[in-house]
């Protein structure tokens, strides 16, 4: 039998199962991100600039762009609590904070290597960045000082912290969750998680799960206190490229070089919904309040239709009627 939540959050699809793209970039979007309050959202580019968006009922309207990047914006993320602060890890090795109130590059602290992947502590007080030769960067959020610094012998993908602060996370090429504790850096545990390379990893919010996605195509879910494998969601052929919890942590979407995105429930592992794509999906964001999932595609391969422009971020959920 289907769950009510299930049946009501299908219901609430098909009702609201439109999306809507919107400008955002010259080029193609690496990644999109919310603020913890819901009311923005920014992307990174391979234009070199972030750009962000206030959500207005169901629509995105371009607040700003944000330009200093040498090279492509590859993640962005928000403060856990600050609305207003994001940062940005670029292949320029520099990572910059930046404030949507001044509309200003707060600040830019320089790296060793050429960034690819970045998070935000649950405390705050913290960022961490990784490059392209697997070192992991720990930064005072407020002095703008590197803490410590991390080379791995093996080829990171993602990373995150668990949401008690007291771990932290990576995942790698060789099927591997690495499991460090924190602040020490010392190594708890490596789960065997995946037979190839383990390329995303997400925390759900309350604190129960954590998700990885993996160049095998499937999707697993951990139980965080026992660390053990919950259940496996295979509807994807491709690598898992992303990877998101609903603010409820009920509805987890997955994405991949397949033409949709799949939302499945956490709890059963069942298919509540596919979103339609016409290309590979680079990142999903589920909003931090509501059933409204941001995401961004590759372009349509060399098919530049005139009104149809590289860069732009899409919406699912909005009502059908709007």
């Amino acid at each position: 039998m289907a769950s009510q939540y299930y049946q009501e959050m299908q219901e609430s699809f098909r009702n609201n199962s439109k999306s809507r793209e919107f400008p955002a970039h010259t080029a193609k979007v690496h990644s999109v991100a919310w603020s913890c309050d819901g009311r923005r959202l920014a992307s990174g580019s391979f234009d070199k600039t972030a750009s962000v968006f206030v959500l207005e009922k169901d629509r995105l309207v371009k607040e700003n762009n944000y330009r200093g990047h040498g090279d492509s914006v590859d993640q962005l993320c928000w403060h856990p609590t600050n609305p207003d602060l994001f940062v940005t890890a670029s292949g320029d090795k520099t990572i910059r904070i930046w404030d949507v109130r001044t509309t200003k590059c707060i600040a830019t602290v320089n790296t060793k290597g050429e960034n690819i992947n970045i998070c935000w502590s649950p405390d705050g007080q913290t960022i961490a960045v990784g490059n392209k030769d697997d070192v992991v960067t720990f930064i005072d959020a407020k002095t703008h000082r590197s803490k410590a610094e991390e080379q791995f012998k093996f080829e990171v993908n993602e990373i995150s912290w668990n949401n008690d602060n007291d771990m932290f996370f990576l995942t790698n090429g060789n099927g591997c969750i690495n499991i460090l504790s924190y602040p020490e850096l010392k190594p708890i545990q490596s789960i065997n998680a995946h037979p190839s390379n383990c390329i995303c990893i997400k925390f759900d919010p309350t604190g129960k799960y954590f998700a990885t996605g993996s160049a095998d195509a499937l999707v697993s879910l951990w139980d965080v206190e026992e660390l053990v494998c919950v259940r496996c969601f295979s509807r994807l052929d491709w690598p898992v490229r992303t990877l998101s919890f609903s603010h409820d942590g009920k509805m987890l979407a997955s994405a991949s070089e397949d033409h949709f995105i799949d939302i499945a429930e956490v709890e059963t592992g069942e298919k509540l919904w596919e979103v339609q794509c016409d290309s590979p999906t680079f990142t999903v964001a589920w909003h931090p309040k509501r059933p409204l999932l941001a995401y961004a595609c590759d372009d349509k391969e060399g098919k530049y239709d005139n009104n149809r422009e590289a860069g732009t971020v899409k919406l699912f959920g909005l009502p059908n009627d709007s």
